[in-house]
């Protein structure tokens, strides 16, 4: 059986100490995680890992690296965007020390238009706590000038049926390493839940996901 896990990246400097609307702005990790980021090896590598895909944003690469230091291997991040990156970042071979990383920006945080880098208490002062909360969470709308979690869904969805999903039929064990809402759009992807519902998911720093699939792709176990 093939399994899929999510990881959401562990505290970028932007939420740990300004609690500021990240987005794709692209800050670094907090300091001070290393405890973290042994645990989660820990609990990542009882399983075979045979690929990774991440999202192009410095705290989700340098999340997978520190990860990946407590298990002794070395991330190759190969870029899937079009670009200088990917056309001559090609190799020959890995080594039994390194594991692929595939990096795509179709795996990035939503945009959060006006409201990114602004701190989140001054959104909430101007705007109202709930309409800062629906532009967070809810799935048709969007923060002024930016990505509704739909637009999210869309990118990630296209993204995941066009590599991640070939993988996992092979009986590839596979990881992904994004932010906040890319990976409640891949989680309403996969367990289909309701526009309505979506709302209510969280997925907190650090937090690992793990699905089990039959040959049919359908999930058995979570």
């Amino acid at each position: 059986m093939a399994k899929l896990f999510l990881l959401r990246h562990l505290k970028s400097q932007w939420n740990e100490e300004e609690n500021r609307f990240t987005g794709w702005v692209d800050a670094p990790l907090a300091e001070g995680q290393e405890e973290e980021a042994k645990i989660l090896a820990q609990k990542i590598f009882q399983n075979k890992i045979d690929v990774i895909y991440c999202s192009r944003l410095f705290r989700n690469m340098d999340t997978i690296a520190e990860v990946l230091e407590h298990n002794k291997k070395y991330p190759i991040f190969i870029h899937l965007d079009k670009g200088k990156m990917k056309e001559w970042g090609h190799f020959k071979d890995l080594s039994e020390n390194d594991l692929p990383v595939y990096v795509s920006e179709k795996l990035n945080e939503r945009y959060y238009g006006k409201l990114q880098g602004s701190y989140k208490e001054e959104a909430i002062k101007a705007y109202g706590a709930e309409k800062v909360h629906f532009w967070r969470r809810s799935y048709n709308i969007a923060p002024p000038g930016g990505e509704s979690l739909k637009d999210v869904y869309k990118r990630t969805t296209l993204f995941f049926k066009k590599y991640i999903k070939k993988d996992l039929k092979k009986g590839k064990n596979v990881l992904i390493i994004a932010s906040h809402n890319s990976l409640r759009a891949l989680i309403k992807y996969l367990e289909k839940i309701s526009d309505s519902d979506i709302i209510n998911v969280e997925v907190d720093y650090g937090q690992l996901i793990k699905y089990e699939f039959n040959k049919s792709l359908t999930i058995v176990k979570k």
